[in-house]
């Protein structure tokens, strides 16, 4: 049995740069026993190798429902939020995600494609017309919410107050108020729901209520949980994505002129953005069901495992120099995670279901577009990655092309806030000077 480490995954300071933490934890070997700050345990997944078997590992399981049945007290949130799609195994999760994923496909999404660019283009000439901003306040936030909420059919004056009440879902340290912003957004959704078949449109929450009501594929409950996942899911990380990127290319001048002289390498560019900054530190709670061996280490049954895609994508067995950016490493065309459902039967494709760890695959340094573990791994690989590539590409080459000129408006990068959220990790805040 491994020691257990006591390590900052609560702290301030492991949401303002959680990369020096997570090196130090991976040098102990890639799979350790960590105690966190309310004296639970937990293992924490930091090798590539070791964290892309793990998300394909069904002795995995997500089924939060199950893990806390028999330890009652311990969780508050609306069910709605508690347990959404990322909370559940296959079979089950297979025939959600199928339901959901028509919307999500490379050819629905590049359908999207002018209204993104034209909503780019809108914040934009808003921040034009001050000369500075706040980019994640005023562009990286605002983006992705007006994509998805155009897509679910989300009434304009009520986007302030779901992007309030997402935001609030993921604040470290406040039970009280990710409790109350998973009940308001429950009843939210279970209003908009209720009044929206009334009125049926040709958006994807009316896709899922004719789903729900004509074909009987979803129960009420389900129906609401999903709408409440593409909501907050449709936004959270690809605004990260957004600042953590315009953050890399503040610090780097010849960047920035690369690639507003040559827009092309921006695909590149976005892949390295997730694998050096990844939206997401620690992916969502997973629990053994039995007990097995992992990096060295022996995971008992009912034993906590968060994997870490932050720390993943910086493990040197896989990337050289990996603290570094450098767009060369997604030259060479990879197999990509797969758009379709791979899980038995959500055909077409065989049944992805692997057991026990992965060899790593590729060398050092030839790692592809899927070399990064950020949009997961296996069957819960992130449904939204088409649509967050494509947002990304266009918010990088709407801001490089408009503003050649922009520059922080901060004195220090130490200055800059982080949210405050052991989840994920992207800034509080940007503060940019958009002028020459």
């Amino acid at each position: 049995m491994r020691p257990t480490v006591n390590h900052p995954i609560d702290s301030a300071e492991f949401s303002r740069d959680p990369y020096p933490l997570l090196a130090a934890l991976r040098a102990r070997g890639p799979v350790q026993r960590v105690r966190t700050d309310n004296g639970r345990t937990t293992w924490v997944v930091t090798g590539w190798a070791e964290a892309r078997a793990a998300l394909a590992d069904t002795r995995l399981s997500k089924d939060t429902a199950r893990y806390f049945a028999d330890r009652p007290g311990t969780r508050r949130l609306a069910p709605a939020v508690s347990r959404t799609m990322l909370a559940t195994d296959p079979p089950h999760h297979g025939r959600l995600r199928k339901l959901a994923m028509r919307a999500f496909t490379p050819a629905a999404v590049a359908r999207l494609e002018p209204r993104i660019r034209a909503i780019a283009e809108e914040l934009a000439d808003a921040l034009a017309a001050r000369g500075s901003a706040d980019l994640v306040l005023e562009f990286a936030e605002p983006l992705p919410i007006a994509v998805i909420s155009e897509m679910l059919g989300l009434p304009q004056a009520d986007r302030a107050a779901v992007r309030r009440w997402s935001h609030d879902l993921f604040a470290a340290g406040a039970p009280d108020t990710v409790d109350r912003a998973s009940h308001a957004l429950s009843d939210y959704m279970t209003r908009l729901i209720a009044a929206r078949r009334e009125d049926l449109g040709d958006d994807v929450l009316s896709g899922l209520i004719a789903a729900r009501d004509e074909a009987d594929r979803l129960s009420e409950a389900e129906l609401v949980s999903l709408a409440v996942l593409l909501v907050v899911a449709g936004h959270e990380t690809t605004t990260h994505l957004i600042g953590n990127g315009m953050l890399a290319l503040l610090r780097d001048g010849a960047l920035r002129s690369r690639l507003r002289a040559d827009p092309a390498l921006l695909p590149a560019a976005v892949e390295e953005f997730l694998r050096h900054d990844a939206p997401i530190t620690l992916a969502t709670f997973r629990f053994a069901t039995e007990p097995f061996d992992l990096g060295g280490a022996r995971i008992g049954a009912g034993d906590v495992v968060l994997v870490s895609p932050g720390a993943a994508n910086r493990d040197p067995a896989r990337f050289v120099a990996p603290d570094d950016v450098r767009l060369d490493r997604h030259r060479r065309t990879e197999p990509t995670e797969p758009t379709e459902p791979t899980e038995p039967g959500d055909a077409p494709g065989p049944p992805h279901r692997p057991r026990g760890p992965r060899p790593p695959e590729g060398l050092r340094g030839s790692d592809g577009p899927g070399g990064h573990l950020s949009f997961g791994h296996g069957p819960h690989h992130c449904l939204g990655a088409p649509l967050a590539r494509v947002e990304a590409r266009i918010a990088f080459e709407v801001l490089l092309t408009r503003f050649p000129g922009i520059r922080p408006a901060v004195d220090s990068w130490d200055a800059l806030e982080w949210r405050r959220t052991r989840l994920m990790h992207g800034l509080a805040g940007l503060p940019v000077h958009l002028g020459p």
